[in-house]
């Protein structure tokens, strides 16, 4: 009895087979990506922290417009491999836009941010009429 192995997937699909492996050999930079956000209210500023790994602090943009914080950036596909491929590439790249709509209680002068480890931070000052304050209150007799 002469046993044969079942193929599923005959010729025709080795074209498919290769030109699906090509697709995995360079990223996907049409697929939009965000960076994730972290947003912490104290009791005097908002801070904001995005995770922007691989991104150099001349690929990023901040602004401030009409009550908005516009974070922009890109993060680039750098192909150092001289032999063989990527088996897998699931990290995304290309360019990034993120915006947030900030209350009116931030001071847009004060603005400030930092870069340090992958890690873009922006601390947004609240105004001096918004931040809590405590009143004491005289009870008469």
């Amino acid at each position: 009895m002469l046993i044969t192995k079942f193929n599923p997937f005959p010729a025709p699909f080795a074209l498919f087979d290769e030109a699906l492996k090509a697709l995995h050999n360079e990223p996907d930079t049409s697929r939009p990506w965000a960076p994730a956000v972290d947003i912490l209210e104290t009791e005097n500023e908002l801070v904001v922290k995005a995770d922007l790994p691989d991104v150099k602090i001349e690929d990023i943009s901040i602004a401030l417009e009409d009550g908005t914080l516009i974070l922009k950036g890109e993060r680039k596909f750098e192909k150092t491999v001289e032999k063989g491929g990527y088996h897998r590439i699931e990290r995304s790249y290309g360019a990034f836009a993120r915006h947030f709509t900030l209350p009116d209680s931030v001071e847009p002068e004060k603005v400030a941010a930092a870069f340090k480890d992958g890690v873009l931070t922006i601390t947004l000052p609240k105004k001096e009429i918004a931040k809590p304050r405590t009143i004491k209150v005289n009870v008469a007799n």
